[in-house]
């Protein structure tokens, strides 16, 4: 009989699941790494919530360890890479906490609307200072919402339930989700010239970290009010914390910190501002729904093997696993190629599957195709929830299947639509297991990918070669493989060319001032 461990306080509705499926489960909340690492190998699955730290050192200790399960979306305190190596399955339950959080950013926007817990606090010392907390009303103001997925939609129902306008900024938001959703799709710096409120829906990336900052404090409207239940570190809390004092920022509610524990701030000395100790999802029934979708997925592959919601394994069946690996490896590394390379959101999706892969199951190569595709700007995307995601975002996704075998036994060709431009990027496996990009652009390439890339759009001249060989040259960075291709003579080229690392801005702002260069990104893989 498989055996759980449960080491993170949760519903008890998890434990009686788990019994329930034929699993053996004990529950002991509240222990030290020292004493978890002692017990760990003798449990076939753990369920944590976020207290817990599955670090590699407690992986290591796990030697019969086949699954762990996170009650919740964020799996920051698991080791995902140390357990993926041991073969170790991490799943979450992404879509558990939607309404909780959505409500919380609500309660927070009508808190700053009122100055509730400020008023609280001073009626219940025995003031009555009722002219000093004068509000404002929510009916007719602007919310905009940086990050409209699943919670930012939800926040958007609320507030118009409200009689608020909303205005939203998702770069992969499509014109049409916005009509569904009854909000006006806007700029980043549009929105900050219009709202009256700001509240914070988009998980933290490179591109999103201090989205809001000084500069961009000083283009809201005076007197907004900024509201953060999505991720710490998406506000610069020192420039929060000026523009609360002088007054561009009437207000802010909080849930979450750049470092949490919050347990001191400079932000809590400030009057005007609202904090809560990361309380989105601390709901009954937020919280049971977690326990029994983790409870549930976790007995389901301990006993019969069926894979849902995991972040480092697809969801298919013990037969499918061994033909479509390789393929995953390809599909997933074309996905993430376009993905780093696009800048709008994508509009439709066409994956077109080749020769032998066409007779294989193929849901589960788009989905990985969406995973890699959505990940460079989406935080914690997996294979079931990348589709979700792409159909919430109106992204239209279509698969074409050709039976006939072309220049190449086997093709998967990914072709991204957005809403100025097209990319296309193809890919076969040499001796049925290597993946090789073989077009870029419509463009014959024959490369594989390592974990450091160059990819330059160039003029097709000579120079580009011994131009970028002394750049990288000076700057210490070793070229591993340099491939090159070009659509006719004279035109336009492309070069893919893998490093030895990462480069940094300085080299790649000289790489640009190349003449033969016309656009150029780093990619990681």
């Amino acid at each position: 009989m498989p055996k759980v461990l449960i080491s993170d306080k949760m519903s008890p509705l998890a434990a009686d699941i788990f019994k329930d499926r034929g699993v053996d489960v004990d529950v002991k909340p509240g222990m030290t790494p020292e004493e978890l690492i002692a017990c760990i190998g003798e449990y076939d699955g753990l369920a944590v919530r976020s207290a817990t730290k599955a670090t590699a050192e407690v992986l290591a200790a796990a030697t019969n360890m086949k699954v762990i399960g996170r009650a919740g979306i964020g799996v920051d305190n698991i080791d995902v890479n140390e357990a993926t190596g041991r073969g170790i399955v991490v799943m979450n339950t992404p879509f558990g906490n939607s309404i909780t959080t959505a409500e919380h950013a609500i309660a927070m926007i009508m808190s700053l609307s009122r100055m509730i817990p400020q008023a609280n606090e001073s009626t219940r010392a025995g003031k009555w200072e009722k002219s000093k907390f004068m509000g404002v009303e929510l009916m007719g103001k602007v919310l905009g919402i940086i990050g409209c997925g699943n919670i930012g939609a939800v926040v958007a129902d609320r507030a118009q339930g409200l009689k608020m306008r909303v205005i939203a900024f998702d770069p992969y938001l499509s014109a049409e989700r916005a009509e569904e959703l009854g909000i006006e799709k806007v700029e980043l710096d549009d929105m900050f010239a219009r709202a009256d409120f700001i509240s914070l829906h988009t998980p933290l990336t490179d591109s999103t970290r201090g989205i809001i900052d000084a500069a961009a404090i000083a283009k809201m409207k005076p007197g907004v009010r900024i509201v953060n239940c999505a991720r710490g570190g998406l506000i610069v809390e020192e420039d929060l914390k000026v523009g609360l004092e002088n007054g561009q920022v009437a207000a802010a509610g909080l849930d979450v910190f750049a470092s949490e524990p919050a347990t001191e701030n400079p932000l809590f000395d400030l009057e005007n501002m609202v904090a809560t100790p990361h309380l989105g999802a601390s709901t009954t029934e937020a919280q049971e729904k977690v326990a029994e979708q983790v409870a549930e997925q976790m007995a389901d592959y301990l006993m019969s093997g069926a894979v849902t919601n995991a972040l480092n394994m697809p969801s298919v069946t013990a037969e499918e696993a061994p033909r479509l690996m390789p393929y995953m490896k390809l599909a997933e590394q074309l996905g993430s190629f376009i993905g780093q390379v696009t800048n709008t959101g994508p509009e439709s999706v066409t994956i077109e599957y080749e020769g032998n892969v066409a007779e294989l199951n193929t849901r589960p190569l788009t989905a990985i195709v969406l995973q890699g595709l959505l990940s460079p700007l989406l935080e914690s995307v997996n294979m079931v929830s990348a589709p979700v995601i792409a159909k919430e975002r109106d992204i239209d996704v279509s698969e074409v299947k050709h039976d006939r075998a072309g220049a190449y036994q086997t093709l998967i060709k990914l072709t991204v639509k957005s809403e100025n431009q097209t990319r296309s990027i193809a890919g076969t496996l040499f001796a049925g297991a290597h993946p090789r990009i073989v077009e870029i652009k419509g463009i014959p390439m024959d490369a594989e990918l390592g974990p450091n890339m160059l990819f330059i759009t160039n003029k097709d001249k000579p120079g580009l070669i011994g131009g970028l060989g002394t750049t990288l040259g000076d700057a210490g960075i070793n070229i591993a493989t340099f491939h090159l291709g070009r659509a006719e003579q004279g035109g336009d080229a492309i070069a893919l060319i893998e490093i030895d690392q990462e480069p940094d801005t300085e080299v790649m702002d000289a790489i640009r001032d190349l003449e033969q260069v016309k656009w150029l990104t780093a990619l990681t893989f």
